[in-house]
């Protein structure tokens, strides 16, 4: 008898054992958030989470947050494969001096962000902040209000990012609108179908000297100084049928040694200067942008190919 008890005492210990090692809830491949949720939840869709930063912790490498319904799910840093996919209603993201997402993840990893409206409140720091990743992907989204110091809608750092499409989105009232100034190898930077607007600098300026930004199809507006400025030597940009209207100083500025800008049925009126070229920079016009009156090209010993 003595035996018996021994040996239901020991097994009961071994069990105790393993449920201590067994995690409360494991990683899922879709989680959900709610206006309503609570992140000591397990992020299911009868049983959402709160915020971004609570679902995260609890979806797989390569999974997906969705959101149930309207509401603000906070900032969040990514580190791994993501897809965050929230076009059911306002999916806020609201900071204030301080990011809204960071994005540091794998040199391998993609991320997916979209239907997001992310709001600085005139203090925030960056709306999207880009270290590292394969590619990430921001579509459908609003950023607006990041204009606390060397404040951007969208920026890119470091030197694993390879690419960043850009598409559907409205980018407005922050300080730079992209900001490219990634180092190391060649990074690809696409913006379709976008608005970017009232910055109180540039609207998109490529920093980088490896950078190529591509822009189609988009409207770069009423921002305080460049519509597109390229201030880097060996930075790139290329801009087709797309509308540069009102910006302050000019619609492109190519504005170092080395930087080259390539332009194509574009839209161009009420900037003070259509192209402004540094010395030993290049712009290429394929000849068929339509330049309103009045918009001349300043080219201090640089190069307008044929306007």
């Amino acid at each position: 008898m003595k035996r018996l008890s021994f040996c239901l005492s020991l097994l009961g210990a071994i069990f105790a054992q393993d449920l201590l090692t067994v995690p409360a809830h494991a990683q899922a491949t879709r989680t959900w958030v709610s206006g309503v949720g609570d992140d000591v939840n397990p992020c299911s869709r009868t049983a959402p989470c709160k915020t971004f930063a609570g679902a995260f912790s609890k979806t797989a490498a390569g999974g997906e947050i969705n959101c149930l319904d309207p509401g603000g799910f906070g900032a969040i840093t990514i580190t791994r494969s993501l897809t965050i996919a929230c076009d059911t209603g306002t999916a806020g993201v609201l900071v204030s001096g301080t990011n809204g997402i960071t994005i540091s993840a794998a040199p391998t990893d993609l991320v997916n962000l979209q239907g997001l409206d992310i709001d600085g409140l005139g203090t925030g720091l960056i709306g999207i902040n880009i270290g590292s990743a394969l590619h990430v992907n921001i579509i459908n989204c609003t950023i607006r209000n990041f204009r606390s110091g060397a404040a951007a809608g969208i920026a890119t750092f470091g030197a694993t990012l390879i690419g960043v499409t850009v598409e559907n989105s409205l980018i407005v009232n922050n300080g730079t609108g992209i900001r490219l100034g990634s180092s190391g190898s060649v990074k690809e930077v696409n913006i379709v179908r976008s608005i970017i607007s009232g910055s109180t600098a540039n609207g998109v300026e490529v920093t980088n000297g490896s950078t190529l930004a591509t822009i189609v199809d988009s409207s770069i507006l009423l921002n305080g100084t460049n519509g597109v400025a390229v201030l880097a030597s060996g930075g790139t940009a290329f801009v087709d049928r797309s509308t540069l209207v009102s910006n302050l100083t000019s619609a492109f500025n190519a504005a170092t040694s080395g930087a080259i800008i390539n332009v194509s049925n574009n839209n161009l009126a009420g900037n003070p200067a259509a192209f402004v070229i540094a010395a030993g920079a290049t712009i290429n016009s394929s000849g068929d942008n339509k330049v309103a009156s009045g918009q001349g090209a300043t080219a201090p010993n640089g190069v307008l190919v044929k306007q």
